[in-house]
């Protein structure tokens, strides 16, 4: 039996997040269609973006017609952690990854994709990431054109049903690791009190939805920082 290329091996470990990210991506599709976007729009954030977090966040700011500042500062507090993998995953880069394709590579490192490459015993190259950034990217455009289109033809209780599944997608991410991390937890319920506060309180209420991302984010990660910094954590774990 002829040994997989590097190509095809990536290709066969990016699948599964390829259909992973169809089933999110459709899901996004809906929610910027009920937000006011056309299809062709959500289409072209999801292939210009690729973070689904980061997606959600920003849409309402669009639609709004909010400063560019705040979608800026938006994006750079959810998608900060991006950064950190990318250093991380270049110490795996053998020497076929030349330059221009780091950058290729880095649009693509995603929390799954950044997984599957850091867990590739030993180095990985070019020709296998590529393979492995192709499928999902491919999924993220198409789930989101399929979602954007079906939010525009279904009818409005089928829409409003499937809406609910970005949703589920974050309380699916959140769940697994806050049940084996208590800081994790802490982090979840403060920034859901905070989130509670900037909506209900009436002065409050009137920070833009940007603001108030960017307000939980950073002020529920500085507040846990504080009461149980993870090298505490790690001890009592």
């Amino acid at each position: 039996m002829n040994k997989k290329t590097p190509f095809r091996q990536g290709l066969q470990d990016g699948l599964p997040i390829c259909l992973g990210y169809l089933s999110v991506a459709f899901a996004f599709g809906i929610f910027a269609t009920n937000a006011g976007l056309r299809p062709w729009q959500a289409v072209i954030i999801s292939m210009t973006n690729v973070t689904s977090a980061g997606q959600l966040a920003g849409v309402p700011i669009l639609v709004g017609g909010l400063p560019i500042a705040e979608m800026i500062l938006t994006q750079c507090v959810i998608n900060l952690r991006y950064s950190l993998m990318s250093v991380s995953l270049s110490q795996k880069l053998d020497d076929t990854v030349r330059m221009r394709d780091r950058f290729l590579i880095a649009f693509m490192n995603t929390d799954e994709v950044f997984a599957v490459a850091s867990g590739n015993p030993g180095l990985v190259g070019r020709r296998y990431l590529f393979g492995l950034i192709l499928l999902p990217f491919v999924g993220w455009s198409a789930g989101t054109l399929l979602g954007a289109v079906a939010g525009s033809a279904l009818p409005e209780a089928m829409i409003s049903a499937l809406g609910v599944a970005i949703y589920g997608m974050f309380v699916a991410i959140v769940i697994p690791p806050a049940k084996k991390n208590h800081a994790v937890t802490g982090v979840i319920l403060i920034a859901v009190a905070l989130s509670c506060l900037l909506y209900y309180v009436p002065v409050l209420s009137q920070i833009s939805s940007g603001f108030s991302v960017i307000i939980c984010a950073v002020a529920a990660g500085a507040i846990m920082s504080v009461i149980k910094p993870v090298g505490e954590e790690a001890e009592h774990d």
